[in-house]
């Protein structure tokens, strides 16, 4: 038997927000008030004063393609008083549109099952496969190998301070997920009215209520451990449990069943088993590999990062605006293509950020980037990356993982230590690598001169030359020969994929296990991740009750 869930005005997990007509495409001038930029929307819809129950702005975004008219687009809400008309409106007019409402509308079965659900990591797909178990009256235990963010933060310095890594407890691992050092950013390609109740959960906990707005969000490395916090707290209060630094150790598959997990409390009898595991958990894809679970290998990509200052960025979008306040830290994302169809692309942009050591192993290099909420760093730092298939290191499902893993120990064994591999764009293109540089390198440990070339096959190294010289002419910054790469970055996306069947989002391989997030190569980032865990989460009440 199946029952709905009741509808409830006061549950967080129900409709929270009516938004049904958004008019798009409403430009304005840096200046423009909210007000004057709202009656510019009616008045293009044809709204009448009269009719709105509510209005305000939905997205907005800044259009700097041409200097000479840099500009605001917006898109704004209107809830009027008929449905009716709210409908004839968007038939008529192509720049509106009829929102799908912001919603988490769980159907729970009556089937109660043995054992607990259990959640194997705490990043964005566990948190909110967790928090939206919690809050429908599941107790999940939630498996974490790292530490709490109070914990975790100071591991994470000390590394960044010493170069003694805590290969359990780091960038990688800990409370919050990899996300938590990065730029927070809540962009994504997916199109799903999760989404939207993804952004207004993480308002609710703490995030800037900007990013219901802006169609560029972000939270920002010190926000997001904030968030992050309440969200943990939100579940415990609720009898969800989450165990810090144990780490998912074993399960126990029987007939096709995941009976129990392993961990460094002991076993635990499973109803369910969600594999959150975040895409630098290769001992546990070595596990899953192990156990028979069915595997394949994932185009991923590889690359260095790239290091600009803010200014150069800034003035390269904005040329002679480039200090006019109304304007936010300028921001990019480029990408150049071959014949073959191979990409260089820029990926995970920090504006006013920094590039940070970002190893999970011992004996492995890893660059990534990182943004406070305020931007306020003097450079700007993003992946420089080229796409990587099977075709280039292997078909078998661990092949990718591999790959990854052999260019991060060949980067310390040019390096010596956990300094990354550096080079000024000049010293890349020209053979000659050079940090002689007026950019000063944001990395922590610092960077030790190298040849990318001995680091990277040919393809690689040659598609990051062919992508700086199509972006050089895009941005005046990449024409910069004294912009720093920091290499190697390999972490851009799980090299696995923990396959699964599209109906129950099980395993190929085990009926009460599910794949979930951007470890098991369904999601690219906290949004998509956080959307994968509550897909997930909701198609386990369809299957059992609460506890």
């Amino acid at each position: 038997m199946i029952l709905t869930a009741p509808q409830c005005a006061a549950e967080p997990f129900f409709r929270r927000d009516n938004m049904p007509v958004i008019v798009n495409r409403i430009m304005s001038s840096l200046d423009t008030q909210e007000s004057a930029v709202i009656k510019k929307a009616a008045k293009a819809a044809g709204i009448s004063q009269g009719e709105v129950l509510e209005a305000r702005l939905y997205k907005t975004s800044l259009d700097a393609r041409k200097r000479d008219n840099i500009h605001f687009v917006h898109s704004v809400f209107f809830k009027l008083s008929n449905a009716e008309r709210e409908r004839l409106l968007c038939e008529k007019n192509s720049a509106l549109s009829y929102a799908a409402e912001s919603c988490f509308e769980p159907v729970i079965s009556d089937r109660h099952c043995d054992g607990r659900i259990v959640i194997a990591g705490f990043g964005p797909a566990g948190m909110f496969c967790g928090l939206a178990l919690a809050e429908q009256g599941y107790r999940p235990i939630i498996l974490e190998r790292g530490e709490m963010i109070e914990k975790r933060t100071g591991t994470v310095a000390e590394f960044w301070q010493t170069g003694r890594l805590n290969s359990r407890s780091n960038v990688q691992f800990g409370e919050g997920g990899a996300g938590t050092f990065s730029d927070g950013k809540l962009t994504t390609r997916i199109k799903d009215p999760l989404c939207r109740y993804v952004l207004t959960r993480l308002a609710e906990f703490g995030a800037p209520e900007e990013i219901l707005t802006k169609a560029k969000p972000h939270i920002g490395t010190d926000r997001l451990r904030q968030v992050v916090r309440a969200v943990r707290e939100r579940i415990i209060s609720l009898g969800g449990e989450i165990r810090f630094e144990n780490m998912l150790d074993d399960i126990n598959i029987v007939s096709n069943h995941a009976e129990s997990v392993c961990c460094a409390d002991g076993s635990i009898n499973t109803a369910a088993v969600v594999l959150a595991i975040g895409h630098s958990a290769r001992n546990t894809f070595e596990l899953l590999y192990n156990k028979g679970i069915y595997l394949e290998p994932k185009p991923f990509s590889v690359g260095a990062r790239i290091e600009h200052t803010q200014a150069a960025v800034d003035e390269s979008l904005y040329g002679i605006y480039k200090d006019d306040p109304l304007l936010p830290k300028g921001e990019y994302q480029l990408s150049y293509r071959d014949r073959s169809g191979r990409a260089a692309y820029t990926f995970c942009m920090c504006p006013g950020g920094y590039v940070v050591p970002a190893a999970s192993e011992e004996g492995g290099i890893v660059t990534n980037g990182m943004s406070e909420f305020s931007r306020s760093g003097d450079n700007a730092n993003s992946a420089l990356v080229v796409s990587v298939t099977p075709d280039d290191f292997g078909n078998k499902p661990l092949d990718g993982m591999a790959f990854a893993r052999g260019l991060e120990q060949q980067a310390y064994t040019l390096s010596k230590s956990y300094k990354a591999c550096g080079t000024t764009v000049k010293g890349f293109l020209t053979g000659k690598p050079s940090l002689d540089s007026s950019i000063t390198p944001s990395y922590a440990l610092g960077l030790c001169e190298a040849d990318l070339t001995k680091l990277f096959p040919d393809f690689i190294t040659d598609m990051m030359k062919a992508g700086l010289n199509d972006f050089s002419r895009k941005m005046k910054c990449f024409g910069d020969g004294s912009a720093i790469l920091s290499a190697p970055e390999t972490r851009t996306s799980s090299p696995v994929r923990i396959t699964r069947s599209s109906d129950t989002l099980t395993s190929l391989s085990c009926d009460n296990l599910y794949p979930c997030g951007e470890g098991a190569g369904y999601a690219g980032g906290i949004m998509s991740a956080a959307v994968d865990g509550l897909r997930v989460a909701l198609k386990i009440m369809e299957r059992m009750a609460p506890d």
